[in-house]
């Protein structure tokens, strides 16, 4: 039982938002989709939601074409991160709403409304307007709207934004199993890989109206096969090195290098290596590293790790995350060393010529 994407497009004028992208999302499970803005997320929701119509392809709800059917016909709850509710209606109108128009009975509407507000917190804010709530808590009550619709698809597009990090945290554990104790098919999007890899499930990760890759989220952060699913799964961005193997050396605008054990099984030729931000160091050199020198830009520090931001010229800067506390100050020149074992190498088709051999520690 599932929705089933099929080859679906989405054309705007001259400009195509959405590229023949096929999926089928589950009932019961989590999908996420993963890309920065304007990737495609919130499109590809609005044509599972029937907002908008797609320009070829077809939308299959457990086998039946809903293609053409209105969004008034389906059975579906939206979430946005700008939050949407009734001004004129309370908390408690507001969640109700739905129920209301689907004509449930009273005591059911009752059940269904307390039980929402006490999961989101809400029991107190009931009889509020939104005019008299914060901007979490009026997307609290969007979200419960959405919990008590009980729709067969519901579509959080970036939900949790506007919450503060304790409540955001605790509801990205507890959405995922509240929706799909319904049975509904959930979809999560997001710009956030580090928030895809909370969530689980299933990611497709988008860029610029294509899903550049699908599949179970852990799967596809530890081995993206191509060039772009990588720099949609990595955050900071993905460090890339532009390399050229010949024979026993490697070539780069920093300088030759001999190739690491791990590279030797590459033909000859043009690659572009990508590494994220945890397989740079600073300081001790791993076994097969590569190094290189760079200038201290900017050190950003989080609590328990520091990011380092190192200039390598040409504008090329390259990110290192470094457990602990660390003082570099801007200007200061260090060594840095990729850990190859780490390391993904692409060809010079953005396709994956070779994964890290510490890939499943990833």
């Amino acid at each position: 039982m599932s929705l089933q994407l099929d080859r679906i497009r989405f054309t705007q004028g001259p400009d195509t938002l959405i590229h023949d992208v096929s999926l089928t999302l589950a009932r019961g499970a989590l999908h996420v989709l993963l890309g920065p803005t304007l990737a495609g997320k919130t499109t590809l929701m609005r044509l599972m939601a029937g907002l908008d119509k797609p320009s070829s392809g077809r939308l299959l709800l457990d086998g039946r074409d809903i293609t053409g059917t209105p969004v008034r016909k389906r059975s579906v709850a939206m979430v946005y991160q700008q939050f949407v509710n009734y001004p004129t209606l309370s908390v408690y109108e507001n969640i109700a709403s739905p129920l209301r128009v689907a004509r449930v009975a009273k005591a059911e509407i009752e059940q269904r409304v307390r039980h929402a507000a006490k999961l989101l917190r809400l029991e107190d804010m009931l009889g509020r307007m939104p005019a008299q709530l914060s901007g979490g808590q009026q997307q609290r009550t969007a979200i419960a709207r959405a919990l008590v619709k009980r729709a067969e698809l519901v579509l959080l597009d970036e939900p949790l934004g506007n919450l503060d990090y304790k409540l955001r945290e605790e509801l990205r554990e507890e959405l995922p199993r509240l929706f799909a104790e319904s049975g509904a098919i959930l979809v999560y999007a997001t710009t956030e890989p580090a928030e895809a890899l909370l969530l689980g499930g299933e990611t497709a990760a988008l860029s610029e109206g294509r899903v550049v890759q699908a599949g179970p989220t852990a799967a596809l952060y530890r081995h993206p096969m191509t060039l772009q699913a990588a720099r949609v799964f990595s955050d900071p961005p993905l460090n890339e090195l532009a390399i050229e193997k010949r024979e026993h050396a490697l070539l780069t605008e920093h300088g030759e290098r001999a190739v690491p054990i791990l590279l030797l099984g590459l033909l000859d030729g043009h690659y572009c290596m990508g590494f994220r931000a945890d397989a740079v160091t600073i300081g001790a050199k791993p076994p097969g590293s590569l190094s290189f020198e760079g200038v201290v830009s900017v050190t950003e520090i989080n609590g328990s790790e520091s990011f380092v931001h190192v200039e390598m010229g040409s504008g090329e800067t390259w990110v290192c995350l470094i457990p602990g506390v660390h003082d570099l100050l801007p200007g200061a020149r260090t060594a840095l060393h990729i850990d190859v074992r780490r390391a993904f190498v692409f060809d010079a088709a953005g396709a994956l010529a070779s994964r890290p051999a510490l890939a499943e520690a990833v």
